[in-house]
């Protein structure tokens, strides 16, 4: 009888006991003393209630276990006494405000400009210019309008004259820089109105009480009219030195109505030629002596005409003199080109009527 077993009952190579897996029980000794290495604790409820064993180790892609932990709200393990509650979901970060736009830059404020008188002084060049050969041209035109009309009689040589003060006073005012200046060029035009008037009223022979006593008055109003004024007490001083002097000028320019007929013929002739010498391409001093030989000329030739003789070198030579005065004050600090045309035209000859006024009582 064979005693072999059946082929089910023997036993297989490597088999030690019957229902057990070496592979296996290696792979759950493993599973544990990772676990111990891991200091992993199993649950307390899983003790209680004893689940399927699953995987609760860690994954071995630690950079993505990290970067999913950064961004995962932990949520604590629900127990039986303690069941899990959701947590509140965490509400995202509110944007960053955006910065506001700067505010456009101020422009810078432009530099007041520089005149030219400025200019030419940081160039190093002299800041007075000369009014020319027009505004002497015109002079020498209105010289010859008083000569010829002081021939013809006093009231033709009014019509002239009142040109000479309107423009004098308009160009004293915008020399000193003061435009527009109404009220001062009015009062100043009224005074010298008025002084012609008193005189032609009056005669030649009360000339020197008529004119100061215009300029006394004038005076007066012009410190008047500057107390009413609202401006800051330094502009209101300077203007009244402005009016004052505009007034002074324009009221002494009626001496050539106090002088004699003869005198004015020469004076005026002589004002006339100087301004134009002056005018002429030529260095200061040379242009200067040139002037006033021309007006010396111009007397002795005007005066042989009227009688005069060699005594009307003289005065032609003194109006010469105070011309160029005048000229050289038109010509202060660069001015404008319409104190060229008023100042410039009108100072020569108002400058000279003193001395035609003086010079002409003092000759005869």
């Amino acid at each position: 009888m064979n005693d072999q077993q059946p082929y089910d009952q023997q036993p297989y190579e490597g088999q030690q006991y019957q229902g057990y897996d070496p592979y296996q029980q290696s792979q759950y000794q493993q599973h544990q003393q990772y676990q111990q290495f891991q200091g992993y604790q199993q649950p307390a409820y899983q003790e209680q209630y004893p689940y399927t064993q699953q995987w609760e180790g860690q994954t071995w892609d630690t950079q993505v276990q990290q970067a999913t932990a950064e961004y995962a709200p932990q949520q604590p393990y629900a127990t039986p006494e303690q069941p899990y509650e959701p947590q509140a979901p965490v509400a995202a970060p509110a944007p960053a405000p955006e910065p506001e736009p700067a505010a456009p830059a101020t422009p810078a404020t432009p530099a007041a400009p520089l005149t030219a008188a400025q200019r030419a002084r940081l160039e190093g060049r002299s800041p007075i210019i000369e009014p020319g050969l027009q505004p002497a041209a015109l002079t020498a035109l209105l010289g010859a309008l008083l000569s010829g009309a002081a021939a013809v009689g006093a009231y033709a040589l009014l019509v002239p004259l009142v040109v000479l003060q309107a423009v004098t006073a308009a160009g004293w005012f915008r020399l000193n820089g003061m435009w527009p200046a109404r009220q001062g060029i009015a009062l100043a035009f009224a005074g010298a109105l008025t002084a012609d008037v008193a005189l032609l009223a009056a005669g030649q022979d009360h000339g020197p009480a008529v004119i100061l006593g215009t300029l006394g008055v004038w005076v007066l109003l012009s410190l008047v009219l500057q107390l009413r004024s609202h401006a800051d007490p330094d502009e209101r001083l300077y203007g009244l030195t402005a009016t004052v002097v505009s007034a002074a000028l324009a009221v002494v320019a009626t001496g050539y109505l106090a002088a004699g007929s003869d005198a004015v013929t020469i004076g005026a002739a002589a004002v006339a030629v100087a301004v134009l010498a002056r005018a002429l391409p030529l260095p200061t001093p040379a242009s200067v002596v040139v002037a006033l030989l021309a007006a010396a000329g111009a007397g002795i030739a005007v005066g042989n005409l009227t009688g005069t003789g060699t005594e009307g070198a003289l005065l032609g030579a003194a109006a010469g003199a105070c011309a160029l005065i005048g000229h050289r004050v038109a010509s202060y600090d660069y001015p404008s080109r319409f104190v060229h045309f008023t100042a410039g035209v009108a100072l020569p000859l108002t400058a000279a009527a003193p001395v035609v006024w003086v010079l002409g009582r003092t000759l005869g």
